[in-house]
């Protein structure tokens, strides 16, 4: 299916496989038939309103297969559709549907009070994802009342590959968020990754709990899709209720992030539950310590796979492959490592300011050149060309993705974002590198460390720690624990323990947000 757009993909797997199921949710079920027909439903829909090439259509939803049926009927009239983070405040979701100029937005019914506070000018329509099943609200549409009397009949535009599909927005921690455009050839590349190297097809079951918003939950309702599995998806995902969702619906492959395997893990459920059917958990979007990945290959008995990636390659740029997952012999310290480059994309280590490339073992951003990288920020140029330095290439040019890692063997490993990297008397610090220890403790339950503002060095290392519930751990405790196990000038000076950590949707750890307290008046900026 390489060189396709998702248009022939959607026609192609109606006419294979018609009667197949495609995705479930709940009680609901579409066949792949179903699919090509309520796509073209929508679309017609969103022609009838006027909508065509270039415009877009934003979706405020935790629904994955309606947000993938949007987002393929708009393909069909050349239009992108923009999933939105349903965590944000009304005035950043504003933001980023005005930015894009949305004309309809799809809502979850929960969240209609967020889209009358934002107050959004460009949107002509409003319509509720869930409205089918419990009626209209205050004269709203339900979504698929909304389509159900169009003609399931139509003649998609004509597309190319490197056209747009989807529009994704960065998380905005250094700034106002960026809209990230990828393309039908993009999504297509990371689908076919997972269809050879997961080796996913007609006979898997994908379970999806990710955020809609998210490049691994758009990815993986795409990868249900392109691959002829069955898409199982979860839209709100309760740990417990996972672990049930495995055995009952016989999920084969899922995509986590690190959080959500904790949470699992600590689960009462987690000993218990009937992972037969699971043959591989891949997970990604955040550091995982060496204990929670431990233990999660010890309760899930399953293959487990890293994926490193970022939303601007449209997903992954490594895999750490199952047979490299091994706890003890000469091959254990690659746990901590991302893998070597997916098929078809290159990396390359550089000093970030000269972006001179860096020898094997030292520290420096890494560079993606792959298939899936963006088009680029949507009505910014600049921001575009900031991390493509050297340009495009048929390649897909080389990104910058703002991570510092280095190379070894082939394999890269990650020590942390640029901009989270501590320098404390002229020394770099990398806080992962000190949570990984962190998370050794047994009574630590959650972790990160933080540059905090020290007269004497610039920045000094502080610990901020979720104790375990049965765990009275103090200060001392934690920091004599990692001063045994790190280099001193790592360890923190002080230890603040917390009752949670604030993580986005995704379970990525919010710095930015611990940081503030402690950064405030300061010279030095919050990133």
């Amino acid at each position: 299916m390489t060189g396709q757009t998702f248009i022939d993909i959607v026609q192609q797997q109606a006419r294979v496989r018609p009667t197949a199921l495609a995705y479930r949710c709940g009680d609901r079920r579409w066949t792949f038939a179903d699919v090509e027909r309520d796509t073209n439903r929508i679309a017609n829909t969103l022609a009838a309103l006027g909508l065509g090439r270039g415009d877009r259509v934003a979706a405020l939803t935790k629904f994955h297969v309606e947000a993938a049926l949007l987002t393929l009927a708009a393909a069909k009239l050349g239009a992108v559709c923009m999933p939105v983070n349903w965590r944000l405040a009304p005035a950043e979701v504003r933001y980023i549907v005005d930015h894009g100029g949305a004309k309809l937005m799809m809502a979850d019914r929960g969240f209609l009070p967020l889209v009358d506070r934002a107050g959004m000018p460009t949107l002509a329509q409003v319509v509720v994802t869930d409205g089918a099943e419990v009626g209209a609200h205050d004269g709203l549409p339900g979504f698929h009342d909304w389509y159900a009397a169009a003609s399931d009949q139509m003649t998609p535009v004509s597309a190319k590959p490197e056209d747009p599909m989807l529009q994704l927005y960065s998380s905005g921690t250094t700034g106002l968020p960026k809209g990230v455009v990828l393309s039908h050839a993009g999504l297509v590349f990371n689908c076919q990754l997972g269809l050879t190297v997961w080796q996913v097809g007609e006979g898997s079951v994908v379970g999806n709990a990710l955020p809609t918003f998210h490049i691994a939950g758009a990815n993986m309702a795409l990868f249900a899709l392109f691959s002829g599995a069955v898409g199982s998806s979860y839209p709100d995902f309760d740990p417990g209720g996972f672990i049930d969702a495995i055995g009952e619906h016989g999920i084969t492959h899922t995509f986590l992030v690190p959080a959500m395997i904790l949470f699992m893990l600590q689960s009462p459920k987690a000993k218990a539950g009937d992972y037969r059917t699971l043959k591989l958990i891949s997970y990604g979007g955040s550091p995982i310590s060496d204990r929670v990945l431990t233990d999660a290959m010890a309760a899930f008995g399953c293959g487990f796979m890293q994926v490193y990636g970022l939303t601007e390659i449209a997903g992954s740029a490594t895999f750490l492959m199952p047979e490299d997952h091994q706890v003890s012999g000469p091959k254990a310290k690659l746990l901590r490592s991302a893998g070597q480059p997916v098929p078809g994309a290159r990396l390359r280590v550089v000093e970030p300011g000269t972006l001179t490339d860096l020898p094997e073992g030292q520290t420096g951003e890494v560079l993606i050149e792959s298939p899936g990288n963006m088009i680029g920020y949507w009505g910014n140029p600049e921001a575009t060309a900031a991390v493509f330095p050297d340009g495009r290439n048929a390649r897909g040019g080389w990104f910058r993705s703002g991570d510092g890692g280095y190379l070894e063997g082939g394999y890269l490993y990650i020590n942390d974002r640029i901009k989270d990297m501590i320098i404390s008397g002229g020394e770099n610090i990398y806080p992962a590198e000190i949570e990984n220890v962190l998370m050794q403790h047994p009574g630590v339950a959650d972790g990160a460390v933080i540059g905090v503002p020290d007269a004497t060095w610039g920045e000094s290392v502080k610990a901020c720690v979720v104790r375990r519930p049965d765990s009275a751990v103090t200060e001392r405790e934690v920091i004599d624990f990692l001063r045994a196990r790190l280099a001193h000038y790592k360890c923190p000076k002080s230890v603040d323990f917390v009752d949670v950590l604030p993580r986005n949707p995704s379970g990525k750890l919010l710095k930015r947000i611990l940081r503030e307290p402690y950064w405030q008046g300061k010279a030095r900026g919050v990133h």
